[in-house]
């Protein structure tokens, strides 16, 4: 008996029409999925379906109490299923990816020694930094093979706790050995966190088989994009220590001179929780899952090659990478138009094109420095700039990023577009504004969505004409 592969899930929003400046409107081209993605159509009917229940959750005897409660728990159930967790792993709901790293850096206890790569997303970079912790960063490597020398040469000399790797460059794309990291990491009795919100939505995770101990991950590089994150791991570093936000719910007990916080995961999910946005995420990874996180890697890095090849062909366009050309990579493309500032070729892409791409350092600034080739003196004016109260221009570049609603059809008017800008030029006047950087049709011609909404533009506007 033959059974049909489950459907392409399907994205809100995936046929939406734009207009451009010329007046005339296309349907929309993401390639910004690496910054967030749409949300599912089967995670929006959710969330629909479950708003008339929702209710607060935990000790709540009221039936919708009672279904809110069950909904958020059988969301921690989802996490713990797709990303094939060890049994005894906490699911901790935060926000986002660089709320779950800021968590675990709270936990860890001061002088914990922590090594990760200069390479790493802001999120990985950022929270080991508050002077609690000893850090070090390993320059960028050349290779997989040398992130692992330079790694293994590092954990042999110094003694070290935690090993805080990405899964996926969010700038260039790399797919990291983390599985090789984390067998260095044990062997040499330290552990290891796994950034993996790049890496998550477009390639299958298992803690398990990677055998890392700390797995963060955003809802809105998941297809839910309702404002939940998830930190996942081995339970004892955040049992130990205080809860990372104090409040109602973290405790068993409280006098005005105690304290008696409670056990995972309440400890770490002080206050009401989010859980709209859990319910999201679980419904998002059970349609993933559902799918076959295996198909979506298959396709995806077909089309990711594929986009890197055809605009690598684009003359006067460069391609980016850390990594030799032959390393397998997610679809993150970063480029650059000569003659044109990244800000400006992003602009007209949207004016023009009704393509939404990425444009700038992409949270991650050490990285794009050595990508680009940045001189060290460049730097320290770009620094003592910014101290002196002034905005300077901070080298950058441009980023297409595909996902589950990308096709063959979209890369290749993408790649299209790029060339007629390259050939033509801009076919509308744009202004850049000296104090961000940023580049804008003037003038923009473009009505904005009745979205029963009240925007910054509407309240504006209000406010000059009162």
């Amino acid at each position: 008996m033959v059974v049909d592969s489950p459907a392409r899930p399907r994205l809100v929003g995936e046929d939406v029409e734009v207009p451009l400046v010329d007046g005339s409107s296309r349907r929309y081209v993401n390639m910004d999925y690496a910054a967030s993605s749409p949300t599912l159509v089967e995670v929006a009917q959710a969330v629909q379906g479950f708003m008339p229940y929702y209710s607060s959750v935990h000790r709540g005897a009221g039936f919708k109490s009672q279904v809110s409660t069950a909904v958020y728990e059988g969301a921690r159930a989802a996490v713990h299923a797709f990303f094939r967790a060890r049994r005894d792993d906490a699911v901790i709901f935060t926000r986002n990816t660089t709320d779950s790293i800021n968590l675990l850096a709270e936990s860890l206890a001061p002088g914990t020694s922590v090594v990760a790569f200069a390479t790493e997303h802001h999120a990985n970079l950022l929270p080991w930094q508050k002077g609690r912790h000893h850090v070090t960063y390993l320059p960028p490597p050349a290779s997989a093979d040398e992130a692992l020398a330079r790694l293994e040469d590092h954990l042999r000399q110094a003694p070290t706790d935690l090993v805080a790797v990405t899964g996926a460059s969010n700038v260039t794309g790399e797919l990291w050995p983390v599985a090789k990291l984390a067998g260095l990491a044990h062997a040499n009795g330290a552990r290891i966190l796994l950034d993996a919100a790049q890496l998550a939505p477009h390639y299958p995770v298992s803690v398990t088989d990677l055998d890392v101990d700390y797995l963060a991950v955003s809802g809105h590089k998941l297809y839910a994009p309702y404002g939940a994150g998830v930190l996942l791991g081995r339970p004892d570093w955040l049992a130990q220590s205080d809860p990372y936000m104090r409040g109602g719910g973290a405790v068993d007990f409280v006098t005005t001179t105690e304290v008696l916080w409670t056990s995972l995961p309440d400890r770490q999910e002080a206050g009401s929780p989010n859980v709209v946005g859990a319910a999201a995420l679980g419904k998002a990874l059970e349609v993933l899952q559902r799918y076959g996180m295996e198909r979506v890697a298959e396709e995806e890095l077909a089309l990711a090659e594929y986009a890197r090849g055809q605009l690598g062909r684009v003359p006067g366009v460069d391609v980016y990478r850390l990594w030799d050309a032959g390393a397998p990579r997610i679809g993150v493309l970063p480029f650059n138009v000569h003659g044109y500032s990244y800000g400006q070729v992003a602009a007209v892409l949207s004016a023009e094109y009704g393509i939404g791409v990425r444009h700038g350092c992409f949270c991650a600034h050490p990285l794009m420095v050595h990508v680009l080739q940045v001189d060290s003196s460049d730097i320290v004016q770009i620094r003592a700039s910014f101290r002196q109260g002034t905005r300077p221009k901070v080298p950058g570049a441009v980023r297409a990023s595909l996902g589950l609603g990308t096709t063959k059809e979209d890369v290749d008017y993408f790649v299209a577009s790029v060339s007629n800008l390259v050939a033509h030029g801009p076919r509308w006047r744009y202004v850049e504004d000296p104090r961000t950087g940023e580049s804008s049709p003037q003038p923009d011609p473009r009505p904005w969505p009745s979205l029963g909404l009240t925007t910054n533009r509407e309240r504006s506007s209000a406010a000059e004409s009162s």
